[in-house]
């Protein structure tokens, strides 16, 4: 005889599995959530900060104390706007680069006054 009886009931706990999904709702997340983290599934990326703008905004600050680094800041920092401004999104910090061009420029200023200076107290 087999188990269970041809053409009878099937006993509790014995059915074949359902190979359907579970009823209820554990698809993705309801939308307007943001994506996962690790990037857009879409491929795009994030902006990401630019390296010119972030040296502009140090050698700007660094010319206070040593002058000559001013210049470095005037250059980078409008290197780094044009870069952001040609980059379409992709790249961020216009607002560093900006800040590096005006610290630089005030550091340039003060180096500058300061060599008058010292050359007028000498002579």
């Amino acid at each position: 005889m087999s188990y269970p009886p041809p053409g009878g009931p099937t006993p509790p706990g014995n059915e074949p599995p359902s190979y359907d999904p579970p009823p209820g709702g554990y698809g993705g997340p309801p939308p307007g959530y943001n994506p996962p983290p690790g990037g857009d599934p879409y491929g795009q990326q994030p902006p990401k900060n630019s390296t010119k703008a972030t040296w502009a905004l140090v050698t700007g600050i660094l010319g206070l104390c040593c002058g000559p680094l001013g210049i470095v800041g005037i250059v980078l920092g409008r290197q780094a706007k044009d870069e952001i401004a040609a980059s379409n999104g992709r790249l961020t910090g216009a607002g560093m680069a900006q800040a590096g061009f005006i610290i630089g420029i005030i550091a340039v200023v003060l180096w500058v006054v300061g060599l008058i200076l010292r050359l007028a107290d000498v002579a």
